[in-house]
């Protein structure tokens, strides 16, 4: 199959219908927090390095500036305690040495009831842990939106038994909430804001993303499974229950090095709801997604990255999607056309030029289980109700950019259903 390259020729005609938007928007106004001494910040710091298995840490409230990580290395049963969002705040604009403001190696550890301002890498990361709790932490940065940012604020990697409740993640330029190469996962009560990616599940087994609010980002949920990780594809998430709402920021992020996995989130084109790309087993059900000037949900393979496609124990097609019950709004705007996936969405969909969609699906699928689409051999599931009133957009891209094509046509798709379990509903009462 050809690959998509680039549009930039096709843009003249509607060019002027697009817009963008940014923020400096934060939640706490940390400037009024009495300042913390050296010897008090000193505390902190030793607090952490002395820990012992079993130990709480407390950190009272005040505005603490530090000049180095804080870092939990191969700990177990910690619980790092603030006084609270509004009232402990950790600053790491005059961080010299290290990436993360505050980095968590063990078991079973919980943060919660603080604030991360200004890391120069990720605010909190979490990385090897079996039983992680991020509880009522804010993690932002305090310029707004700045390229130059912390790449992630709420960073998991590679851990097993995440929780993530009530947390607020802004400005950063990849993801707000981010869970990579895991397993067994909760995202809930949570408010991503202002970042490139609200909530991103990457590459991770058996994740809930529920009751969380994604706004005013560029792309607002994503589901990614990206080839050349040491966890291949992931399965199995559920995105229910969550208000998606006008993510229609601009797409602030830059590439993370030459590869591929350090430049698809600068692809996601503003005003993306939900967005999957080689997702497998996700449903998608009763969400508000509100107002996302490109589109609601993307279901898109991916080839339409045009990077390299094959990998080991990978699979680059998206696969056994069930979207149902959501409710719709396609009213803010234009579609974006600052990145190719836009350009597509607004110049090519079935409905007319700048059109913002519903749903659509790049209609990319593995022609070795049928030659047709229309067998629905990618197992897409659309149950949304009304979908006659809906935006739906099936693209046909087997002739290359040059002769693409676009169906309305949703009835291939519908009449099936694939519910997904993910077997963490022991956790949800956490």
């Amino acid at each position: 199959m050809k690959q998509l390259k680039s549009f930039a020729l096709l843009l003249i005609p509607i060019i002027g219908f697009s817009c963008s938007s940014s923020s400096n928007e934060q939640t706490f106004d940390s400037s009024v927090l009495p300042r913390m001494s050296q010897e008090q910040t000193e505390k902190v710091i030793e607090d952490f390095i002395m820990a012992e298995d079993g130990a709480t840490i407390q950190i009272p409230a005040g505005f603490y500036e530090l000049n180095t990580q804080l870092i939990l290395d191969n700990k177990s049963n910690i619980i790092i305690q603030g006084a609270g969002m509004k009232e402990t705040v950790l600053s790491f604009k005059n961080l010299k040495t290290g990436g993360e403001g505050i980095k968590l190696v063990g078991n079973n550890l919980t943060i919660q009831d603080l604030t991360v301002e200004d890391a120069p890498g990720d605010g909190v990361k979490a990385q090897h842990v079996d039983g992680i709790t991020f509880r009522r932490i804010n993690v932002t940065w305090t310029n707004g939106d700045k390229s130059k940012n912390g790449t992630y604020a709420i960073y998991p990697v590679q851990c097993k038994n995440v929780m993530i409740d009530e947390v607020i993640a802004s400005h950063s330029r990849d993801a707000g909430i981010y869970v990579g190469q895991s397993e067994n996962i909760i995202v809930k009560n949570s408010l991503a804001f202002g970042n490139v990616a609200g909530i991103e599940i990457e590459n991770c087994d058996n994740a809930e993303v529920f009751n969380n609010v994604a706004r005013n980002n560029s792309g607002g949920i994503l589901v990614f499974n990206l080839p050349g990780l040491p966890k291949s594809d992931g399965a199995k998430t559920k995105i229910y229950d969550n208000d998606i709402i006008e993510n229609n920021h601009e797409n602030f992020a830059t590439a993370l090095g030459e590869g591929p996995n350090g430049n698809t989130v600068t692809m996601i084109p503003p005003g993306s709801g939900v967005i999957l790309l080689a997702a497998k087993e996700v449903e998608i059900y009763n969400n508000r997604i509100l107002r996302n000037k490109t589109t609601g949900v993307a279901i898109a393979s991916y080839q339409i990255t045009g990077f390299p496609s094959d990998a080991p124990n990978w699979s680059p097609y998206t696969s056994d999607i069930y979207v149902h019950d959501n409710e719709y709004d396609r009213t803010k705007g234009f579609p974006d056309l600052s990145r190719e996936l836009g350009q597509l969405i607004s110049i090519y969909n079935a409905h007319g030029k700048a059109k913002t969609q519903d749903i659509i699906y790049d209609g990319i699928w593995d022609e070795s289980i049928s030659k047709d689409v229309t067998t629905n051999p990618m197992r897409i599931c659309l149950s949304e109700k009304r979908m006659e009133d809906l935006f739906f957009t099936r693209f046909d891209l087997t002739e290359g950019e040059d002769n693409i094509k676009a169906y309305a046509d949703a009835s291939p798709f519908q009449n099936c259903t694939v519910p997904v379990s993910t077997n963490v509903s022991a956790m949800a009462g956490m």
